[in-house]
């Protein structure tokens, strides 16, 4: 969940700089060339990143090959500011020319205000990565970032009572009942998935583009989700209705339970515990993948920048060459089809599952209006495990309250 937490800021600060900085974006480069200290200037490049400074450190060793190579200075540097402070830097003369690591799910702000340069052409070979991921970073159909890795959640299995895990519904609920399951089912992140596989949806995609017009939590299919997460509770009675996500790690890491949704947050405390576990993607629903969110670490050329032919050379060689790196320094799982296919990751079978979920997974929103889904999502999700309200009525009461929380971020 690194990214979540982060986009309820959005709404606040889209207000701030929707009428500061209209007009900023600069005309972006077309296409990139390879530097040459013998045939051009050199020039001074900054890189932010908002991944660990480990992380940052193997980002830093790379960016200074291209340097090399190229006869420019690069400056990278870990970017532990809010995201305010990034939008007042943008057009001062310490504004960094790209950003290279951050959460997918914050940049419709930057968006909204102008700070994103289109992605050229020639930057991405779009038929080498996972679709979903260039969703993630797709206004309008057009990319204005690059995705860097993904991460989502998937199913935990205790291997000493659990040999196979469950590859569908009926098997998860069969398991479950014979030997525990339990996860955040309040948390509207981990719950959507089986909104999502019954035909729900949040903002209607079209081609790219998010309408948030076109809201699909009040559909056929998101009811009949909510009806399964009312059942997990009511009907199996898997875990009770206040469950915390820290009590259900608890379980699992006990062996009071043999099934849990989380992310890859949660592997090294399960092994420096010692449980006897593995991870597999999440059952399939009526036959075909279960959708998970999907937050994807994403960079991006700053519209500002002065360095746009040079920025994007360096773009496009962290972008292939950062990916293992990454994998081995913070387990970030590469987006790029062929790094899939490599033997760190295939012989890794923790790894590989999430990888495999993350396939068939939903980009979270990155559009501002996202910041109205969170809360009348788990306050309804509340009231539905509670036996409070009704199947019909929380599909009702999200999408209404989801519209009038819209119209406020647009007064």
């Amino acid at each position: 969940m690194k990214g979540i937490k982060k986009i309820f800021s959005l709404v606040c600060i889209a207000v701030l700089i929707s009428g500061i900085f209209v007009g900023c974006g600069k005309k972006n480069e077309t296409s990139t060339t390879n530097q040459s200290s013998e045939t051009k200037k050199s020039k001074n490049l900054i890189v932010w990143s908002h991944l660990t400074e480990k992380e940052v450190a193997e980002v830093n060793k790379i960016a200074q090959e291209w340097a090399k190579k190229t006869g420019n200075t690069v400056k990278v540097q870990v970017d532990k500011g809010d995201f305010q402070a990034y939008l007042q830097a943008a057009n001062s003369s310490k504004a960094p020319d790209i950003m290279f690591g951050i959460a997918h799910d914050n940049l419709g702000t930057f968006q909204k205000a102008q700070l994103l340069a289109e992605v050229p052409s020639d930057v991405v070979d779009k038929s080498k990565y996972v679709p979903m991921a260039l969703d993630a970073v797709s206004y309008g159909g057009k990319l204005f970032g690059i995705p860097l890795s993904m991460e989502t959640y998937a199913l935990f299995y205790n291997t000493d009572k659990i040999k196979t895990p469950p590859a569908t519904m009926d098997e998860l609920i069969a398991d479950g009942q014979k030997n525990g399951f339990q996860y955040d089912i309040n948390n509207f992140y981990f719950t959507y998935a089986f909104i999502a596989a019954n035909g729900g949806y949040v903002f209607k995609n079209n081609g790219g583009a998010l309408d948030p017009n076109d809201i699909g939590l009040g559909n056929e299919g998101a009811v009949k989700g909510y009806q399964m997460l009312a059942d997990f509770i009511q009907k199996y009675k898997f875990m009770p209705a206040t469950l915390k996500g820290d009590d259900a790690k608890a379980a699992f890491q006990k062996g009071k339970t043999a099934l849990y949704i989380s992310g890859p947050w949660d592997v090294q405390g399960f092994k420096e515990a010692g449980v006897k576990f593995s991870v597999a993607p999440l059952p399939k629903t009526n036959g075909q993948p279960t959708p998970s969110f999907v937050g994807i670490q994403a960079a991006f050329v700053n519209a500002n920048s002065k360095n746009q032919a040079e920025a994007w050379d360096l773009m496009k060689y962290l972008v292939e060459n950062t990916p293992m790196p990454l994998l081995k320094t913070g387990n970030r799982i590469p987006v790029l089809n062929a790094e899939l296919e490599k033997d760190e990751i295939k012989n890794n079978n923790i790894i590989s599952a999430f990888a495999e979920q993350a396939k068939y997974g939903t980009p979270m929103p990155n559009i501002p209006e996202m910041a109205a889904v969170w809360k009348p999502a788990g306050d309804n999700l509340t009231l539905l495990t509670a036996g409070k309200s009704k199947p019909d009525a929380v599909a009702k009461n999200i999408v209404e309250q989801v519209k009038q929380g819209i119209a406020q971020q647009q007064k």
